[in-house]
């Protein structure tokens, strides 16, 4: 197995950003853990399928194949063969992919196909359970946090012209997530004991890069 560097913590505190980067600056493979709940998320919207039938869940998730590809330079989900990186991005995902990581057959069939990646060599993956269930033994963890004002204001730059959101609704779904992610019966979002845990607040995206490789040349993970 490869190096792996698990990053987790809460929505919009910079964990994807951060991971692209570090992945793309070590020349290492990014998972987008996040993206793989969002694209099943999608899948049961499609299908219309109802969340408390568990049969039907269980039985769904047999048709769903995720991988990540790069597409005009870009990290894309692929659901299925089809590229879904745009709509696994949309505020009806967005709302009710918190409720589906819940489940707890959907998280056990997701966890078993993150560690598969494991296989592919030196990754980074960014997401909620990455350094605590995922990979418990990653060579390096990160738990990244910042003030909610600031990841609702991140959190709208992203979604640009979408005015289907306010920062006050922003600032609600935020919360409604981080309360379901930290409350869930199965994997909930925690910091792992020997994580290392990064307020990026006050950080700007390049400053987040440079902080963590300079903590990797200390840690001398990769020597």
């Amino acid at each position: 197995m490869g190096l792996i560097i698990a990053i987790d913590g809460y929505s919009c505190c910079g964990k994807s950003t951060l991971a692209k980067d570090l992945a793309s600056r070590l020349n290492y493979i990014y998972i987008d853990s996040g993206a793989m709940y969002r694209a099943v998320t999608l899948h049961f919207m499609r299908k219309n399928i109802d969340l408390l039938n568990l049969n039907s869940v269980e039985k769904e998730l047999k048709f769903i194949q995720i991988d990540f590809r790069r597409v005009n330079g870009k990290n894309c989900t692929f659901l299925n063969d089809e590229n879904v990186e745009s709509e696994i991005r949309s505020p009806e995902v967005s709302k009710l992919v918190s409720p589906v990581s819940t489940i707890s057959i959907v998280r056990k069939y997701l966890v078993e196909s993150q560690k598969q990646f494991a296989r592919l060599g030196n990754i980074v993956m960014d997401g909620r359970d990455i350094g605590t269930v995922v990979f418990p033994d990653a060579d390096l963890k990160l738990f990244m946090t910042a003030e909610i004002s600031v990841r609702v204001h991140r959190r709208m730059a992203e979604l640009n012209e979408d005015t289907t959101w306010t920062f006050e609704t922003l600032k609600k779904n935020l919360e409604i997530r981080d309360h379901i992610d930290s409350t869930r019966d199965d994997s909930p979002l925690r910091k792992a004991e020997d994580a290392i845990e990064i307020d990026t607040t006050f950080l700007k995206r390049e400053e987040q890069l440079e902080l963590i490789l300079k903590l990797l040349d200390k840690e001398e993970i990769f020597i």
